[in-house]
């Protein structure tokens, strides 16, 4: 039996220390496990974030961890999108692909499992991720555990739905155009995109040259640094190899920095307003940096945001179609519309019409971009903006029944801070520094130099005293 007391420890935890708490005897990876799918079945029925319940794999785990790993017996989600972990299910969140069970492990879920992680289910995402909703026909709309009719954001809305609600301490988060840091900006936790490369993708070899990043959302900026030295890893070979520090992120995490040179900006690149209460919130940070110390200065981004964008929607669109027909020698045959949703067809369509000219030209240019946004921000150590630039959007904003691609696409102004740093390949955190009026919390985004993840947890860490985040819960919560 599930213990309150269990149950109120688990809760106030984070991933780290639920794991010392492991390693101290004080409890048992089973019941770390049970704790967690008490949360899930008490608490899922109103937020719908954990599409797939894999108990049974879960109890089956929790006996044999090792409980030295950094993270022993912590229950955890992993995203219904493109990671493996052999024998649970690997949809994408789509009918075409609805009874596909991994056969395999990624790289990095490898990883996940020796650090101890223990899958308790998957979360939900919106069909291919290519959403900043959690909407998808599948598996239905997750909600926002801080208010009724808002996106909890996407595409890792299942995920950071379940952390803020405190289901579980951490889970697999991945950001193609900001679906890592998105999210944790609609639910109030803290979402970091690592750099470019620092996280494999094998077996696969890349995806969107180096547009998607593999990491987690989790409550505490310790737990994000630990995660990151779990599962990082530039297998030999591969694209993109980022610097390593010479100490772990965690402990790299933990020393304040100083003197820091700090740009911001509240102007958004493609033109369009941005909400008061978000403004407020990045005014409120960088004055939080001042009195730490640090050196700040306004800096508006030079960035044609609305061309770039079509660009680089343009050059998903082929790699996509390029999977879904990949995809045929698993499901036994073609994909067809009937079998996903318009704005997913819409892409494949424009992926398949796509000349070879077309899209090296596409690469190329947003090559010659990262490199321009990399030579613009290259004066400070980081780099301020809004993480969206309007309080989240109420259900149905973000409609993947559209099926003119390009139109969709262009309701994505709201997130014109976020994807600029997938090109970039800059590391970029979402951290929850504001809060509206109407209590729903607001990301503040910190960009870091290539490589640099480090100076963006320990800046992150110094924010995380300065302008404390952790006792706030959302409405359903444990």
């Amino acid at each position: 039996m599930v213990t309150d007391s269990l149950l109120k420890t688990y809760a106030e935890s984070d991933a780290l220390g639920l794991a010392a708490l492991v390693r101290g005897g004080q409890v048992s990876p089973a019941e770390l496990v049970e704790a967690a799918i008490t949360l899930v079945e008490r608490l899922n029925p109103s937020l719908n974030a954990v599409v797939h319940r894999l108990y049974d794999m879960a109890r089956a785990q929790a006996a044999t961890v090792d409980r030295s790993a950094p993270f022993a017996g912590v229950p955890f989600l992993l995203k219904e999108l493109a990671s493996s972990w052999t024998g649970a299910p690997n949809t994408n969140s789509c009918f075409y692909l609805r009874d596909v069970v991994a056969d395999f492990d990624t790289e990095v879920v490898r990883r996940m499992k020796a650090a101890g992680l223990v899958l308790v289910g998957k979360s939900n995402a919106p069909e291919n991720g290519w959403s900043i909703t959690t909407e998808p026909k599948l598996y239905g709309t997750t909600k926002n555990p801080w208010k009724e009719g808002i996106t909890p954001g996407g595409s890792s809305g299942g995920a950071a739905s379940a952390v803020a609600s405190r289901m579980v301490p951490i889970a697999e988060a991945s950001d193609g155009a900001g679906s890592i840091r998105i999210p944790a900006s609609c639910c109030g936790i803290v979402g970091l995109k690592p750099s470019r490369g620092r996280v494999s993708l094998a077996p696969f070899g890349d995806y969107w040259y180096g547009g998607a990043y593999f990491l987690c959302c989790s409550r505490t900026v310790r737990d994000t640094a630990a995660y990151l030295d779990a599962v990082a890893s530039a297998l030999p070979g591969e694209p993109y190899t980022p610097p390593v520090p010479d100490a772990s992120w965690l402990s790299l995490s933990a020393r304040a920095p100083k003197n820091l040179r700090i740009g911001f900006t509240v102007t958004p690149p493609n033109g369009t307003a941005i909400d008061p209460e978000v403004k407020a919130a990045v005014l409120a940070t960088v004055a939080a940096f001042e009195r730490l110390g640090h050196h700040v200065e306004e800096h508006d981004m030079p960035l044609d945001a609305n061309g770039v964008w079509a660009t680089y929607t343009n050059m998903t669109c082929v790699q996509t179609a390029a999977t879904f027909d990949s995809l045929e020698t698993v499901i036994g045959r073609r994909v067809t519309p009937g079998d996903v949703e318009a704005v997913t067809w819409a892409i494949i369509e424009r992926g398949r019409a796509t000349s070879g000219v077309r899209h090296i030209s596409d690469v190329e240019q947003l090559r010659q971009v990262g490199r321009d946004i990399v030579g613009d921000l290259k004066a400070y150590d980081l780099f301020v903006t809004p993480t969206l630039t309007q309080l989240p959007r109420p259900f149905g904003y973000y409609d993947m029944s559209e099926t003119d691609i390009d139109r969709y696409n262009a309701k994505w102004t709201d997130a014109v801070f976020a994807f600029p740093f997938n090109i970039s390949g800059q590391p970029a955190i979402s951290l929850p520094l504001g809060w509206s009026h109407g209590g729903v919390p607001v990301g503040v985004q910190l960009v870091g130099r290539y490589g640099d993840e480090a100076t963006v947890l320990a800046a992150s860490a110094q924010l995380e005293q300065e302008m404390p985040w952790r006792d706030k819960r959302p409405a359903v919560s444990a």
